[in-house]
C-alpha cells in the first residue's frame, strides 16, 4: 500500500523521516510517495487535503483540524529555537509597527509568534523563508522573521537581530515553541493511521541511536548546507517531542492555538485536537 507523505527538504525533517522512507526500519508493507516542499506550501495543501500525511506549520493546524488528526510523533517543538526579527540596522521595538515586515508564509508558526509579540504591525510582505534574508539586505522589507538554517547565517551577512521571537513567546507562556507537526487525514482506516504514528516513532528513535551520522539523505537536500549547519538544524529541532508530544507538549500547542484564535478569530479551530499516538 503507498500512501502520500509530505515534509520540507530541511534537515531536521529529512533526519526524522529517513528511516521510514529509505526502508532501514520494517514497514509492514507500507510505501511512500514522498512531496518535499517548502513549508508554506504544504501548509497551503493541508488546507486543500491533498496529501495523506503532512508535515505543517502550527500557525495552521486550527484550519486543517476538520480534515486532519495529529499525530504524536514527529514534530518540532523546543525551546530556544523559535524564529528571530532580523534587520540591516538596530531599530527600536517601538519603531516596528511602522515596517514593511517579511514573513514565511501567512499560516505559519513564524506568522503567530510575531504577532503575539506585534499585535499593531500589520504592513506584512509573505514570502518563502530562504527570500528573507536577501529581501531584508536589498532593501525590499525593513526587517523580516527567519527561520530555519537562516538562524545560524544572517550574522554572516551583517544583518542583526531584533528580538527572538522564541524567547518571547517562552517568557510569556512558560511553554516550548510549537514550530511544526505532522497530520494524517481522517479518512484513513484508524488502526492504519495509528501504525503509521508507530513507524514515525520508530524512524526518529532510529535516527537518534546512530547520530551523529548523516544520512546521505539528508545531505542530498540540503541545499549546500555546510555540515556544521545541519547538525546545528538538527540538534535545535529534534528532540524528545519528536518522539513523543507529552503532556507538556500538548499543553503547549492547546495555548498557541489559544492566542491563534484571539489573532485570528475567523479562523478559529473547527473542533478539537485530535491526537494520534
Amino acid at each position: 500500500m503507498k500512501l502520500t507523505l509530505g515534509f520540507s527538504p530541511c534537515p531536521n525533517d529529512t533526519f526524522i523521516f529517513d528511516a521510514l522512507v529509505n526502508k532501514k526500519i520494517e514497514t509492514d508493507g507500507l510505501e511512500f510517495d514522498i512531496a518535499l516542499e517548502d513549508v508554506q506550501t504544504l501548509n497551503e495543501w493541508a488546507l486543500r487535503g491533498k496529501l495523506e500525511i503532512s508535515k505543517i506549520s502550527y500557525g495552521v493546524l486550527p484550519r486543517v483540524l476538520p480534515r486532519y488528526h495529529l499525530l504524536d510523533s514527529g514534530g518540532a517543538l523546543g525551546k530556544g529555537v523559535g524564529p528571530l526579527l532580523i534587520a540591516k540596522k538596530n531599530i527600536p521595538l517601538t519603531e516596528v509597527k511602522d515596517l514593511l515586515i517579511a514573513i514565511p508564509g501567512e499560516h505559519t508558526s513564524a506568522h503567530v509568534l510575531f504577532s503575539l509579540a506585534f499585535p499593531s504591525a500589520t504592513n506584512k510582505k509573505f514570502m518563502i523563508f530562504s527570500e528573507i534574508e536577501n529581501a531584508v539586505l536589498t532593501g525590499k522589507v525593513d526587517a523580516g522573521v527567519i527561520i530555519h538554517e537562516n538562524r545560524f547565517t544572517y550574522m554572516q551577512k551583517g544583518l542583526v537581530k531584533l528580538i527572538d521571537l522564541g524567547e518571547y513567546w517562552e517568557a510569556e507562556t512558560g511553554y516550548p515553541i510549537p514550530l511544526g507537526g505532522i497530520v494524517i487525514r481522517k479518512d484513513i482506516d484508524a488502526s492504519l493511521q495509528k501504525k503509521i504514528g508507530q513507524l514515525i516513532r520508530q524512524s526518529v528513535e532510529f535516527a537518534f541511536s546512530n547520530y551523529p551520522y548523516l544520512p546521505p539523505f539528508v545531505k542530498e537536500h540540503s541545499q549546500e548546507m555546510e555540515e556544521h549547519v545541519m547538525r546545528q538544524h538538527i540538534d535545535l529541532y529534534v528532540n524528545n517531542y519528536s518522539i513523543s508530544l507529552g503532556q507538556d507538549g500538548m499543553q503547549a500547542i492547546k495555548k498557541f492555538i489559544d492566542i491563534y484564535e484571539k489573532i485570528n478569530p475567523v479562523y478559529a479551530a473547527a473542533g478539537e485536537i485530535s491526537l494520534v499516538n
